[in-house]
C-alpha cells in the first residue's frame, strides 16, 4: 500500500494483496469494516450505533461532525489511512526475556561436561545483555532429562550485573551444589527480570590488586557457594542495648553509623572479664537501663577503654555492682 498504517490495516483483511496507487487504496479502505480499520473499541462501537457499517460511510461524514463527537485521534488515524497524514509505525520491541537452548550431542552425567555449554550460555545472555543496555537479576538453568521432569536450578543476584565471567562463576557455584540425577541430554537458560543496567563508579586509575574482586562480586560469589543465607547485611532498630540495635538485613549495603553515639563495630558473642590492670578507662560511664517490657531487663554502666596494646574496647559493669568490667565490644 502507499503508505504503511494503510498496508497493516490491508494485511488483516487481505492476503497477497498489493495497491498500485491511492485511487485503488481509497477502494479498498471504503469496504473494510469500521472494526478492521485499526479504531480502538469504544470509537468502533459507537461508530456502529450510529449505523456505519464500513469507512467508506464514515469517511463520507463532514468532519466538523466528527470532530465535534470524537477525540482528535480518531481524525489523525483516519488521515494516516489515507495517506494525508504521514505517521511512522512504532518500532518492534523484542521481549525483554532470554531463552536460550543447547542440546548436547551425548547424555551428560558429570558437573565438569556442562561447564562448557553453561559458559557459552552465560555469554550469550551477557552479549544480548549488553545490546540492549540492561542487567540480570535472576535467571533459571535447566537441565534436561529423558522422560524426567527437567532440573531446575534458580540463580539469583541482589543487583543487576552483566560481566559474563561473573555470571559464569554464579551460575557455576549453583551448579556444583546440585545432585545430577539422571544423565542430561540438553542445557537451557532463561532471564525474565532484565532490569536496566547502573555501571558502579570507577576510578579512572584503578589501583586494586589484580587478584582481588570488588566487593559485589565477592559478595555474588559468596552466595552462590555458601547459599542466600550466608551473606547479608546490618540495618539498625530502636533499641539501647548493644546486643539489639541491629538486625540482619536483605539489603548487604554498608548502613551508616548514627553520628549521635559511639558504638562499637564488633560485638562479642559472650561477654569477657577484663582483668584488672590491662586496660584504662578512657571515659564513661554511660547508663543503659532497658528490656523491662520484654522481660530481658539490664542496667548497666559502659565505659570507654583502652588495653596496654592501644586497643580500643567497650565494657560494662551492673549498677550497684564491684566486680570486674565486662568486654562487649570492640572499636575499628
Amino acid at each position: 500500500a502507499p503508505n504503511p498504517v494503510a498496508a497493516r490495516v490491508l494485511a488483516n483483511a487481505y492476503d497477497g494483496l498489493v495497491v498500485p496507487d491511492d485511487q485503488a487504496l481509497q477502494h479498498h479502505l471504503g469496504q473494510m469494516p469500521v472494526d478492521r480499520v485499526g479504531l480502538e473499541a469504544p470509537v468502533a462501537t459507537a461508530l456502529s450505533r450510529m449505523g456505519l457499517r464500513t469507512l467508506s460511510q464514515v469517511q463520507a461524514l463532514p468532519r466538523h461532525s466528527l470532530a465535534r463527537r470524537f477525540e482528535a485521534q480518531v481524525l489523525k488515524h483516519l488521515d494516516a489511512l489515507s495517506g494525508l497524514r504521514r505517521l511512522a509505525l512504532t518500532f518492534y520491541l523484542p521481549p525483554d526475556r532470554f531463552d536460550v537452548r543447547i542440546e548436547l550431542n551425548f547424555d551428560v552425567q558429570s558437573h565438569q561436561a556442562l561447564l562448557f555449554p553453561l559458559r557459552r550460555l552465560t555469554g550469550d545472555l551477557s552479549a544480548f545483555l549488553c545490546g540492549r543496555d540492561s542487567g540480570v537479576q535472576r535467571f533459571d538453568l535447566h537441565l534436561e532429562h529423558a522422560g524426567l521432569p527437567d532440573t531446575v536450578i534458580k540463580v539469583g543476584l541482589l543487583s543487576a550485573e552483566r560481566d559474563p565471567a561473573m555470571l559464569f562463576e554464579l551460575a557455576r557455584g549453583r551448579l556444583e551444589q546440585v545432585q545430577v540425577e539422571a544423565p542430561v541430554r540438553g542445557f537451557r537458560l532463561r532471564a525474565e527480570d532484565l532490569p536496566t543496567f547502573v555501571p558502579q563508579h570507577q576510578e579512572l586509575f584503578d589501583d586494586r590488586p589484580q587478584q582481588s574482586l570488588p566487593w559485589e562480586q565477592l559478595r555474588e560469589r559468596l552466595r552462590a557457594r555458601l547459599g542466600d543465607d550466608a551473606v547479608h547485611g546490618l540495618r539498625f532498630q530502636a533499641d539501647h542495648r548493644p546486643e539489639c540495635a541491629w538486625q540482619a538485613s536483605a539489603d548487604s549495603q554498608p548502613c551508616a553509623v548514627p553520628a549521635a553515639v559511639k558504638r562499637p563495630g564488633w560485638l562479642l558473642t559472650e561477654p569477657q572479664a577484663v582483668h584488672q590492670g590491662s586496660a584504662r578507662i578512657l571515659m564513661g560511664p554511660e547508663r543503659i537501663e532497658s528490656g523491662w517490657w520484654d522481660g530481658d531487663d539490664v542496667r548497666r554502666d559502659y565505659y570507654l577503654i583502652e588495653t596496654r596494646a592501644g586497643q580500643q574496647g567497650w565494657a560494662y559493669r551492673a549498677v550497684g555492682e564491684d566486680g570486674p568490667l565486662w568486654l562487649q565490644g570492640w572499636f575499628a
